[in-house]
């Protein structure tokens, strides 16, 4: 059962984001997610943009429709039409009188930025979205704004505009969060395991790139699997480098598995990693998505499975009140209770990762430690799913993103706090 779906209009206040307003994410996700009508919205827009070729907003609008629409290829064409137009686009939440957010994107798909725009839902806050991609060697006509985000994720797509990014905003003459395109380019989940690895709280099980060449002799019984991914053996999960949701994502539990993997899986490169049983007690897969915000963990969702590939809409969620019940109670307990337990791992994930907003899919194993299947700083955190079905994540929904909004306005605070302390020390002169 979904959300009641709320009509999705088409205005523009001229004296909030002008011509460069946009619906955005979070309105036209949500109200395609509810199962609600676009038709009517892309009709609109699709006459704008024939009355005026030159109208930017509605073309970044119609590419966000193709997206729900999982039309991806016709999605990034009208997208990277749309930014040849204009680099800023506006998104305005409530009525707009809360802080205003910067967050510096590159044209991609729902995984390619932060989606800050479902984390600012129920705000007063505006968003300003400006476009950066590997050839940017300046930042121009910057809207006014109160705080910044660097919100390029990792993937093979955005490394470059990731490299070209740490030198443009090396000196970025404001407060910004999550300003270290270096670190972020390192969340691959080779270099998460190897980030992790050593922390006696958690498991980020060691994951290796591995050639195709290499897995198919390994198949063949020509090559060993330790020489091609040193101290992992069968069962093993197998996916393509830079897939999300599961895509591509297998289990494999011999030589005879793996060929058969090999047969329909033409990647030239793949991740390798040992399968870990994570089943609780109640003989469910559970996964848990926590959010860490300046350090402090914040509870997005759970879901259990009957499967070893966890997703929340697949997991029968909705149709279980024994399995909702049990996320209710991880939810309503979350900071008296798991993040109590895993302290340590929480402390170790923030130490050793050193950004201020990223999430963890994860799930508690037997012993104790936290297992840790991906981390990324584009992760999906939103609100969409019935308020009727899921009273309880309305609450702690409600609570990250009050939490986010206020972690954006104590990171302009304290650099105001510092710039100023900085400015006071430069006038002392010596007596």
């Amino acid at each position: 059962m979904l959300m009641t779906p709320s009509p999705v209009t088409d205005h523009r206040l001229p004296e909030t984001g002008g011509a460069n307003r946009i619906l955005g994410m979070q309105k036209i996700v949500s109200h395609v997610y509810a199962g609600g009508d676009v038709t009517p919205l892309w009709e609109n827009l699709m006459q704008r943009v024939g009355a005026d070729s030159s109208d930017s907003a509605a073309l970044h609008d119609l590419s966000t429709i193709l997206q729900t629409l999982t039309r991806a290829e016709e999605a990034r064409q009208v997208l990277q039409g749309a930014v040849a137009l204009s680099r800023n686009f506006c998104v305005v939440h409530g009525n707009g009188q809360g802080p205003r957010l910067l967050a510096f994107v590159t044209p991609g798909d729902f995984m390619a930025n932060t989606p800050l725009d479902f984390l600012l839902a129920g705000s007063n806050c505006v968003l300003w979205l400006h476009y950066v991609d590997a050839d940017t060697t300046e930042l121009v006509n910057l809207p006014d704004h109160d705080v910044a985000f660097m919100a390029i994720g990792e993937s093979t797509e955005n490394a470059p505009v990731l490299r070209q990014m740490q030198k443009v905003l090396s000196d970025f003459p404001g407060p910004i969060m999550n300003n270290h395109p270096e670190l972020i380019s390192l969340l691959t989940r080779d270099g998460v395991s190897t980030r992790l690895s050593g922390a006696p709280s958690l498991l980020s099980p060691r994951t290796y790139r591995a050639k195709r060449e290499d897995l198919l002799a390994v198949a063949a019984g020509t090559k060993r699997l330790d020489d091609c991914v040193p101290g992992v053996a069968f069962p093993l999960v197998i996916r393509p480098i830079s897939t999300h949701a599961g895509n591509g994502l297998e289990h494999v539990a011999d030589a005879a598995g793996l060929a058969a993997l090999l047969r329909t899986q033409p990647a030239t490169e793949l991740y390798v990693a040992p399968f870990i049983d994570f089943r609780g007690a109640d003989g469910l897969y559970n996964k848990q998505r926590i959010v860490f915000i300046r350090g402090r963990a914040y509870a997005s969702h759970m879901a259990l499975s009957e499967h070893w590939i966890v997703h929340y809409l697949s997991a029968g969620m909705a149709d279980s009140p024994a399995k909702r019940a049990v996320e209710q109670r991880w939810m309503e307990t979350f900071d008296t209770d798991f993040a109590v337990r895993h302290k340590d791992s929480f402390d170790a994930l923030y130490n050793r990762i050193g950004l201020d907003y990223f999430g963890i899919d994860c799930a508690e194993l037997p012993d104790g430690r936290l297992l840790v299947f991906e981390l990324d700083v584009a992760m999906v955190v939103h609100n969409m799913d019935s308020a009727q079905v899921y009273p309880y994540k309305q609450v702690a929904m409600r609570k990250l993103f009050s939490a986010f909004v206020a972690a954006a306005e104590e990171t302009a605070a304290d650099y105001h706090a510092s710039h100023h302390g900085l400015m006071q020390l430069s006038s002392i002169t010596g007596p």
